[in-house]
């Protein structure tokens, strides 16, 4: 295969990134925006010895799992990969690619596999049981894509300049850092592009510039947005490569014509970084944090809070976080990676004694004023590395108890998409509690590390994918480790 070549292919697969995957005379093709079924021509774009990759010219016979994208921009915008494929088959992609990561990287059997995975919990259905997508819409959706749009309760908007001069908003397009205009993102809330319009038309009159990333110029970076879906709150974040915004009087009576806005702030970042936040926030107007509600838990979320974007689907993978730590109330309980308290506070509405950590100090404050305004009391959290705090615990333990070890019931962790450090899986395994309940935003990590956990005593006992992020390649899954029983601990 010669790089520019033109060819035709039927789309039989699909990658771990959303391609499409196809095969010409035995040569491997990797298509962006291809559906299985599909009939397609192709440029080659880049060509190796086995495989290469191609870009997706016309769609000669669309695939039956096509289905018509409800955003404009989905195919150039990096935000929602697989929109043109229909939610059905979403669901079943992403619960194989869970699946064959925990074969292929975590070396379990396929029948290990299929006895412990539970079908997927996709939007629309209970985290007890997976109804199809025709009962979904049985149950009252006009048609599948309403179940799966407008589900984002944040968003993270960069700002630039277009070759007018004018400000512009909206997402990067993939793997670049060029920005798609476009205010209206079908994955978020309808008050985004209201705020975002908003601050586009204070930008253009008084002349506030965008941030140039080559340049390091211009001052406004990003903007964040959250939105309460139980409570309707507002919050505005303003990413500022300054110390103040001009005119921030007016902006502020502008922000607030938008229903239910209850807090704006602006951070700080003048660093030439990727990263969006600074480390810390100013109240321009309003609260310091909205509120929203995860089952009957009222959380404080601030601009600074690692908080699930799902609302939806957070309280199913919650619930069974809970189910699968199978509480009495007697036990003792360490959530990792606990954020705002999130998890924490869930188990422990089942548990004695519930101990967070997380490295983030405004999120550990959150996390106490949540416990605090929820009448928790059984709760303690701590700022610091998980794969710090833990293993010096351990240690300090053992320096005061020197016959007898730390402990816990269960060990709760929801690690970022690295995975959990291997210092902390061997804090974990010596700690030996009954049960481990993972939490993982990336099946490939989380299947190197149950590998670890499972070659120290433990074995898979229940597993799931959770669709917290339609129309992306994004997954979440909940695992449940239970301490294996040695003969001598039988009888």
């Amino acid at each position: 295969m010669q790089k520019n070549e033109i060819v035709r292919v039927t789309i039989e697969d699909i990658g771990m990134n959303g391609e499409g995957i196809g095969r010409v005379n035995g040569y491997t093709l990797f298509i962006k925006d291809a559906v299985i079924g599909d009939e397609v021509e192709a440029k080659v774009m880049k060509a190796k010895k086995s495989y290469g990759y191609a870009r997706l010219l016309k769609i000669i016979q669309p695939s039956n799992d096509r289905v018509p994208a409800r955003c404009a921009f989905a195919r150039k915008c990096g935000g929602c990969q697989i929109q043109e494929m229909a939610y059905k088959k979403q669901l079943l992609y992403k619960e194989r690619k869970v699946k064959e990561n925990l074969e292929r990287i975590g070396g379990f059997d396929k029948e290990t596999i299929e006895k412990v995975m539970e079908p997927i919990v996709g939007m629309g259905a209970s985290a007890v049981q997976q109804p199809t997508v025709e009962e979904n819409l049985m149950s009252g959706a006009k048609s599948a894509s309403d179940i799966v749009f407008g589900y984002r309760n944040k968003a993270q908007f960069p700002f630039g300049t277009d070759k007018e001069g004018n400000p512009i908003t909206g997402f990067y397009a993939g793997r670049t850092h060029t920005i798609i205009a476009n205010t209206d993102c079908a994955l978020g809330v309808p008050q985004n592009q209201e705020i975002l319009e908003t601050i586009l038309s204070f930008m253009k009159k008084y002349k506030i510039s965008s941030y140039d990333e080559k340049t390091g110029t211009g001052l406004i970076r990003h903007v964040l947005i959250r939105y309460g879906f139980k409570t309707g709150e507002l919050m505005v974040c303003l990413v500022i490569n300054g110390r103040r915004i001009p005119h921030a009087d007016i902006l502020i009576e502008m922000l607030n014509t938008v229903e239910k806005m209850t807090s704006i702030t602006i951070s700080t970042n003048m660093k030439q970084t990727n990263v969006i936040m600074g480390h810390t926030f100013e109240v321009l107007w309003g609260q310091d944090h909205i509120t929203d509600y995860i089952g009957n838990i009222k959380y404080e979320i601030s601009p600074l809070s690692f908080y699930q974007v799902n609302p939806v689907q957070t309280e199913k993978l919650y619930g069974l976080a809970l189910a699968y730590a199978e509480l009495k109330g007697t036990e003792t309980v360490w959530d990792l990676y606990c954020g705002i308290g999130t998890i924490s506070l869930f188990l422990a509405q089942g548990a004695k004694q519930v101990y967070g950590v997380e490295i983030v100090p405004q999120a550990i404050e959150n996390a106490r004023r949540n416990a605090k305004c929820n009448g928790i009391e059984n709760t303690q959290f701590y700022v610091g590395k998980a794969e710090e705090v833990l293993p010096r615990y351990y240690e300090q333990y053992a320096e005061t108890h020197p016959r007898e070890s730390a402990h816990a019931d269960v060990i709760v962790v929801d690690p970022p998409r690295k995975g959990c450090d291997v210092a902390l899986l061997e804090t974990i395994a010596k700690m030996q509690p009954e049960k481990i309940v993972y939490v993982s935003c990336d099946s490939a990590t989380l299947a190197r590390d149950l590998k670890y956990l499972c070659g120290r005593g433990y074995e898979l006992k229940k597993g799931r994918a959770v669709d917290m992020f339609p129309h992306t390649v994004h997954v979440e899954t909940i695992i449940k480790l239970s301490r294996k029983i040695k003969e001598n601990q039988k009888a």
